[in-house]
């Protein structure tokens, strides 16, 4: 994958500070290793982007976490209910953004990934 490119077409990513050359290299290495072109045609280069951008996007939280202090331990889902006074958390952990979408609900990287792959009738299934 072009890194230039990947920048281009997805600015939020350009601090090269933040997301190093390194780690989109790294993700993006892997998701040509999961996705074979002649699967996705065209569009093969859209799904290593989007792929790698969701990858990105959560690897990113990991590392606020930690240099935060935290443990980097994912996302446990959406926020479904909140209370301040003696404070309560709950998090929507059936993913329900896309149904058996698992992790790539995380972001909206990973659900236009889904989307893509769906109209193609592979699903998140990747080789």
């Amino acid at each position: 994958m072009d890194i230039t490119q990947f920048r281009l077409d997805f600015p939020e990513f350009s601090d090269d500070t933040v997301y190093t050359d390194s780690m989109i290299t790294y993700w993006s290495t892997l998701a040509e290793k999961l996705h074979k072109e002649p699967r996705f045609g065209d569009v093969y280069t859209n799904i290593i982007e989007l792929y790698t951008a969701h990858c990105i996007a959560l690897q990113a939280q990991d590392i606020l976490a930690s240099n935060t202090g935290g443990i980097p331990l994912g996302d446990g889902g959406t926020i479904s209910e909140k209370t301040v006074g003696t404070v309560t958390i709950q998090y929507d952990t059936t993913w329900s953004f896309e149904n058996n979408g698992g992790w790539f609900n995380q972001t909206i990287y990973g659900r236009q990934y889904l989307q893509l792959a769906k109209m193609f009738g592979k699903g998140g299934f990747m080789a």
